[in-house]
């Protein structure tokens, strides 16, 4: 059992002395603090709680919940900025607030990529075959001519190497959106800096809608979506049908100023297919 905020706060209140309405504490620990004794209920109708033994309260969070300072206790799961050892500390217990540990989002390169990270210099040069993973994401700031290119599925984040050809123009420093419980990190990273976006993901509409709702509504104008420019033979050679009938827009074409993905959608409704990036692993031009 833990004790959540909510009772905790309730419990403070009592031990300050406060009397509280019975209707408000309807909790299975408080009717086990009734039984011990520790709390008084004088009625059962339009009744109010109240503290008999506050050294019997105290005996009692110890006990059952490792918890020495119940202000302390509250202070630490109010703060936003609370750890799991701060967590511990209080009530031994890492578990008793759902703390996220595990932040940030993965990065890679082909080429050296200038950076600063909680402000010192930052060289990301991964081995072929592997990942950084930026858990500070908050000091983290690439070189200003650095391109960030968001990439959609984890194949064409892992062969960067057979990819080069689509980014000679731009120095491109490449981010997953995967894991995807952490994407609202990268969002939020990519608002922080100045960087220019580029996404690239599947053509069709599943991916325009990941780049509309994801990336581009945060970012505005410096975010783009990026287009072959053989997009056309590409839809029209490799492109699936399949996937054309089963997907439904799920953006909203007015906000669309770009005109490469206006142009997009035009093609894509043209030959009714759909396209995995993946192809650009393969298929070269």
């Amino acid at each position: 059992m833990k004790l959540t905020l909510n009772i905790a706060e309730k419990l403070l209140q009592l031990v300050e002395g406060q009397k509280l309405p019975a209707s408000k504490m309807k909790y299975a620990l408080v009717q086990d603090l009734i039984a011990e004794g520790i709390i008084y209920r004088p009625g059962k109708v339009n009744s109010s709680i109240q503290l008999i033994d506050k050294q019997q309260m105290e005996l009692y969070l110890k006990n059952h919940f490792a918890i020495n300072d119940l202000s302390s206790y509250i202070e630490a799961l109010k703060n936003e900025e609370s750890t799991r050892a701060d967590i511990v500390a209080v009530a031994a217990d890492s578990k008793a607030k759902a703390i996220r540990t595990f932040k940030g989002f993965l990065v890679n390169s082909y080429m050296p990529i200038s950076s600063t990270l909680n402000g010192a210099e930052h060289i990301i040069s991964p081995t072929t075959g592997t990942f950084q993973f930026i858990y500070d994401f908050e000091g983290f700031m690439p070189a200003a001519d650095v391109t960030i290119v968001g990439i959609e599925n984890p194949e064409n984040f892992r062969h960067l190497e057979k990819q080069q050809y689509l980014f000679q123009d731009i120095t491109p420093l490449f981010v997953s959106r995967y894991p995807q419980n952490q994407s609202k990190d990268l969002a939020k990273w990519l608002q922080s800096i100045p960087n220019n976006y580029l996404h690239f993901g599947d053509y069709d509409f599943a991916g325009i809608g990941i780049y509309q709702n994801e990336f581009q509504k945060y970012m505005g104008e410096r975010a783009s979506f990026f287009v072959p420019s053989n997009i056309d033979d590409l839809l029209k050679n490799y492109g699936s049908k399949k996937r054309y009938d089963v997907q439904k827009i799920n953006f909203d074409c007015q906000r669309i100023k770009e005109n490469k993905l206006l142009k997009l959608i035009e093609i894509i409704h043209k030959y009714r297919k759909g396209l995995d990036q993946e192809l650009l692993i393969k298929v070269h031009f």
